[in-house]
């Protein structure tokens, strides 16, 4: 019984448990603390791994009667902090029934590492109120605070409470006074704490040097860097960190000779530090320097790494330079690192930007283990950099079956292959992509969508995607107003500047420059001059684009004045510079003017291209210098190297039409490189009216029909041939036809600019009689009895040139010219009428078709006559 009673005893004691005897009853009791140890041990651990399941231990902590115990709530703080945060260890600090000052370096510390540091502050004015007297650590903490918040005034104070408790020796202290003060520009106090901590030991150089970098001080941070180095104080690998932000930052900044006064200091110099002077030189397309550089770094006896060999194929793939790339590729076949990820990655790039072919891209990619999302974009925007779109849509597939996902760079580079196909299909299917994985939220993606949408004529869905955008930015808008104005929105593209001004985003010169393309292209010359004085504030006028789009505009205004001094003010003229020039000369009439001009640009070692030649040869057809044109034509391969394209055969065929040559023309229709569409055979067409040639104007008109059975200009060309040449009965039966078949062409519509507002016009029946149509049969009624021959319209429609002088008439100031435009080519009635009504108005009426312009002036126009 004995033996047996002490096994008992044993077993309660080795279980926690006290006992106390009742008669021969033994009632155990249970000692809470006998579970701290266990308790602190769990909390220990999960505060050194930040695990939140420590928390768990709250509840029995406040169920064996230790929530009084000060250290076990110290670490149960500590802990609520680090897995919940600050509003969760806030109010559980204000439950503690004691507190110290690790409890309010605690919460304190909290609220710096969380970026609460104005509410840091306060806390720390709490707890010197309560009479808690801070250590290092509470008083580190809040200085750390006063540094991000830029505290100069409470750091001081602070700094003076560290001295009256003699802890002004403190290291930890010391360094974060250094940062303190030079990130408020107190350098003469950072330099004295310098020299009292430690005599300036390594972390407190680094520690000022990286305040200074991080604040952008890049002179201050270099010059105490070349101090340390002359204290004799060898920096460390931290300092080396800080040092290479600073090569770096130059190299961005396109600074390459204070990069390398940075680096010249350095005793001893790693492979980072190369790489990093390296990739400066190849980020300021300095590669022969970048070469040179890598060369001193392998005589210096420092082998390149795998980044080096990258960024030395990111330069030859900078100046696409195949030659380079491949002896690079070489270098990293003999070093073996041709199966890294990042070198295999540049060299995909190189021989994709670099290569005619697809081919060694491809044969690298192969051999990649196992590509990342940065090889397949690189292949696949290589693919569509070459024009294989389609191929392009098999390799995104085949690399979304492989498990690799598309990042924004990807999915931008696919939208821009749709773009290029002008498939609204496959761009659609990518837009409900982008939604699932929600990488709309990526900018960069939005912008690719809505210039896929906009690019494929869909400019109501690429105006959704940018409201659904979280962010706009100036290339959203850019792309929006360049594809509006590629596919002839211009009124569209003018309205972007209303949303960006809403988004207050402001204009750069590309936007500019595309902004006053749309006002060119409608003509709106009060628009242009606003924008023009934009570019004057902004400090744009001496950017190339916005400069040859101000001649652009001019030119296509009809100012010819204006477009001159436009030029004038080019530093260096480029080829579009010239080419808006003789453009708008031509238009204009100038013709002389513009070969002169095509002269001047020769002479001043300009290259004309494809379009200058284009705008040459429709001057000779304007001014009918047949011969010139000719030599103008030929010279494009034999002298310049440049292929004709269709729309140069197109004037080619013109310039022959006007010239009376109309076999030979049609010869060169039947012996061109290129399938004949219906604008060549109108552009002939047109010609056999204008010299009543029947057989071959039949022939065309058939060819045309054959192309285009619906295309209501031919029945309109076959009437006015046949009447031109002496068959009215065929013209009447051709309008018949017309007629029986519904065919309407697209309606003519003129548009005019007065006081900053768009006024359109439309031809419509005499039904109405407002004050547009009374001024319209003023002008009628006053050609009439002027005795001037003057017809009906046949088609009892007041045009819509008529429409649009009688309401410039109205509008427009006395004396002040009417300007006119339109969406064709204006007819022989409405150019006769409005050449009647400058006999007895005083006024420059310019109307500007779509080929050129016509300056009416007293009775004249600019053409002579020859309006199409």
């Amino acid at each position: 019984m004995v033996r047996k009673e002490e096994k008992e005893k044993q077993s309660m004691r080795g279980k926690g448990v006290k006992r106390k005897v009742i008669g021969h009853f033994i009632e155990p009791t249970f000692s809470p603390f006998r579970f701290r140890e266990t308790f602190l041990h769990l909390l220990c651990l999960c505060n050194s791994q930040s695990l939140q399941e420590g928390l768990c231990v709250h509840s029995p902590i406040i169920k064996v009667g230790l929530q009084h115990d000060l250290y076990l709530n110290n670490n149960l703080l500590s802990l609520y902090a680090k897995c919940f945060g600050v509003p969760q260890a806030r109010h559980f600090f204000d439950e503690m029934p004691h507190k110290d000052i690790v409890s309010w370096t605690t919460l304190l510390s909290a609220h710096t590492r969380n970026n609460h540091h104005l509410e840091a502050l306060q806390l720390f004015g709490l707890m010197l109120g309560s009479g808690q007297c801070p250590n290092e650590f509470t008083l580190s903490t809040a200085l750390r605070s006063c540094s991000a918040l830029g505290e100069f005034l409470s750091g001081a104070q602070i700094h003076a409470s560290v001295v009256k408790l003699g802890l002004e020796p403190d290291p930890v202290l010391g360094t974060t006074l250094l940062d303190l003060y030079t990130k408020c520009d107190c350098p003469v106090e950072a330099h004295k704490l310098l020299a009292f901590v430690k005599d300036g030991d390594v972390v407190s150089w680094t520690t000022m040097i990286s305040s200074l970098v991080e604040s952008g001080k890049w002179s201050e941070a270099l010059q105490l860097y070349v101090e340390m180095i002359e204290a004799g104080v060898y920096p460390n690998e931290f300092t080396f960190v800080k040092l290479l932000a600073i090569v770096d930052m130059y190299a961005k900044c396109r600074r390459m000779e204070d990069a390398i006064k940075v680096s010249n200091p350095t005793t001893e110099y790693d492979v980072c530090l190369w790489t990093t002077i390296i990739s400066g030189f190849v980020q300021n397309l300095q590669v022969r320097e970048a070469v040179n550089a890598f060369l001193d770094m392998e005589l210096s006896g420092i082998l390149p790494n795998n980044f080096t060999y990258a960024s030395l194929l990111n330069a030859s793939t900078s100046v696409l330079s195949l030659e380079l790339g491949e002896q690079f590729h070489s270098r990293v076949i003999m070093v073996g690192l041709e199966d890294d990820l990042c070198v295999g990655n540049a060299l995909v790039d190189m021989y994709m930007k670099c290569s005619h072919t697809t081919t060694n891209g491809v044969k690298v990619f192969r051999g990649i283990a196992s590509p990342n999302v940065i090889s397949w974009t690189s292949l696949v925007a290589g693919f569509v950099e070459h024009g294989l779109e389609e191929e392009s849509f098999q390799l995104f597939a085949e690399m979304q079956a492989a498990g690799v996902q598309p990042n924004s760079f990807t999915l931008s580079t696919m939208l821009g292959a749709c773009s290029k196909m002008k498939s609204l299909t496959q761009t659609m299917k990518i837009h409900g992509r982008i939604i699932k994985t929600k990488a709309d939220i990526d900018i960069a993606v939005g912008n690719a969508l809505v210039d896929a949408y906009a690019g494929g004529g869909m400019a109501d869905e690429a105006w959704s995607v940018i409201c659904m955008m979280n962010h706009r930015d100036l290339i959203t808008y850019t792309c929006l107003a360049a594809r509006l104005n590629q596919r002839g929105d211009h009124e569209m593209a003018l309205k972007v500047i209303t949303h960006m001004c809403s988004d207050e985003i402001k204009m750069d010169e590309f936007s500019l420059a595309s902004f006053l393309s749309a006002a060119a292209g409608l003509g709106f010359m009060e628009t242009g001059k606003q924008l023009h004085c934009y570019s004057v504030k902004s400090g744009f006028k001496r950017c190339n684009s916005v400069s040859n789009s101000l001649v652009h505009l001019y030119s296509k205004c009809g100012s010819m004045h204006n477009a001159f001094k436009a030029f004038k003010e080019i530093n260096e003229p480029d080829t579009v510079s010239w080419n808006g020039l003789i453009s708008g000369l031509t238009s204009t009439g100038r013709i002389s003017d513009a070969l002169a001009a095509f002269d001047d640009m020769r002479l001043s070692g300009v290259k004309p291209d494809s379009f200058t030649f284009l705008s040459l040869i429709f001057a000779c057809s304007q001014g009918n210098l047949l011969n010139l044109g000719l030599d103008y034509f030929y010279s494009m391969e034999k002298t310049y190297d440049i292929t004709p394209k269709l729309e140069h055969f197109v004037c080619l065929v013109d310039l022959l039409g006007r010239g009376s040559r109309l076999e030979e023309a049609m010869g060169v229709i039947e012996t061109m490189p290129f399938k004949p569409d219906s604008v060549i055979y109108k552009t002939l067409l047109n010609a056999c009216n204008l010299h009543g040639n029947v057989p071959l104007g039949e022939d065309l008109a058939r060819k045309c029909l054959e192309l285009d059975p619906s295309d209501p200009a031919i029945y309109l060309l076959l009437p006015s041939l046949y009447e031109n040449a002496g068959f009215p009965d065929l013209g009447d039966k051709t309008r018949k036809l017309i007629r029986e078949r519904g065919l309407r062409r697209s309606p003519r519509q003129c548009w005019m600019e007065v006081r900053s507002k768009i006024y359109l016009f439309s031809a419509r029946e005499k039904i109405d009689k407002d004050e547009i149509n009374e001024k319209l049969e003023f002008l009628i009624s006053e050609i009439k009895n002027r005795g001037y021959p003057y017809q009906e319209n046949e088609d009892k429609l007041y045009h819509s040139e008529q429409l649009a002088l009688a309401f410039g008439v109205l509008s427009l100031p006395t004396m002040a010219p009417i300007s006119i435009n339109k969406n064709s080519f204006i007819c022989t009635h409405c150019h006769s009428f409005i050449t009647l009504v400058t006999q007895f108005v005083d006024r420059e009426i310019i109307v500007r078709d779509r080929k050129r312009f016509h300056f009416f002036k007293d009775g004249q126009c600019s053409c002579r006559g020859g309006q199409t």
